[in-house]
């Protein structure tokens, strides 16, 4: 790992055992399946994909919130996959998370001020005279005004309720933020200017995120590089100009397909790739490629021998034969 690194994930898996009964075998669903990145400190890396792709589980893996079945995810210099107590507690401050659903994420019976205050004392930051001043500092960095401290969530907007939530991951001046899908419940004008907030903290406090998303114009707009991951592997990866505009995997070449609004001519172009039939089961993976049973180019092999994740061009890696 460079010294410019700060999160590194290395044979990342996460298998949930299911069934298991009095008549049922025991099943494994590989949601996570041999999952390996970089993030380089004060960038963004995305992580695309449709549902069931394994993205969501990556991220709680990361933020220790699932139990990872194997491999390694390194914060720095501090193995975090595997910590447990007070040992995790202590790495915590350095790691946070915003969630989908700022509504869910928020309790409907405190103030927004003391959800912030919560996260300040519960991760020990600075004195504790001085954790009120520190909460309103939060609100205005995040463009909430002071007064609103005192409202309860319900009476905020979904936009201004994310804003909290963001102030109070930020509360532990962490270095790595993950989000998961932050601002897919949110309407497009919000959207923006959530993005646009997120892009000026990371810039004033030198956060690191790690992006999780289905829409590529989000993508496109905030990260610095972009994994797409399909059936709990990632297919393709590469710094973001060169993945939007030469697209190699299939799958890849077929979620680009599915948002034409990136190319105007997309919907009349005879390579747009149009998927048939769904996924395979995460409970029977198919031997392999995974995307061979979907794939208008698959050869013989790839029903055979799963590809490698290889690099094609510097920086470029791709997994396909």
């Amino acid at each position: 790992m460079t010294t410019d690194t700060l999160l590194s994930v290395r044979d990342l898996k996460v298998h949930f055992p299911v069934g298991g009964g009095l008549f049922g075998a025991r099943q494994v669903v590989k949601a996570v399946d041999g999952v390996r990145f970089d993030v380089k400190r004060g960038s963004t890396f995305g992580i695309v994909g449709e549902s069931g792709s394994g993205k969501s589980t990556t991220a709680l893996a990361v933020m220790r919130l699932v139990k990872i079945t194997a491999g390694t995810v390194r914060l720095g210099d501090a193995e975090i996959g595997h910590l447990e107590g007070e040992a995790l507690r202590r790495e915590r401050r350095r790691f946070q998370m915003v969630f989908q659903d700022p509504y869910a994420s928020l309790n409907p019976r405190k103030r927004a001020g003391d959800a912030i205050l919560d996260a300040l004392n519960l991760m020990d930051v600075g004195e504790p005279a001085s954790r009120p001043e520190r909460a309103r500092e939060l609100f205005l960095q995040t463009g909430l005004r002071p007064e609103q401290l005192q409202l309860f969530p319900h009476q905020f907007s979904g936009g201004q309720r994310q804003r909290i939530v963001l102030a109070r991951a930020l509360a532990a001046r962490p270095e790595l933020v993950v989000c998961d899908e932050p601002v897919s419940a949110l309407d497009v004008a919000i959207q923006a200017q959530m993005l646009n907030l997120m892009m000026r903290l990371q810039r004033e406090f030198g956060l690191t995120y790690l992006f999780i998303s289905h829409d590529l114009g989000v993508v496109r707009h905030l990260c610095d590089e972009v994994a797409v991951m399909y059936l709990g592997r990632i297919v393709e990866q590469a710094p973001r100009a060169a993945l939007f505009e030469r697209p190699l995997h299939p799958y890849t070449r077929a979620l680009w397909s599915a948002a034409p609004s990136f190319d105007p001519d997309a919907r009349s172009r005879k390579d747009r790739i149009r998927l048939q039939g769904d996924p395979p089961s995460p409970l029977k993976v198919p031997p392999g490629c995974r995307f061979a049973g979907r794939c208008p180019f698959a050869q013989d092999l790839s029903r055979t021998e799963e590809p490698a994740l290889r690099e094609v061009a510097p920086g470029h890696q791709i997994a396909c034969h």
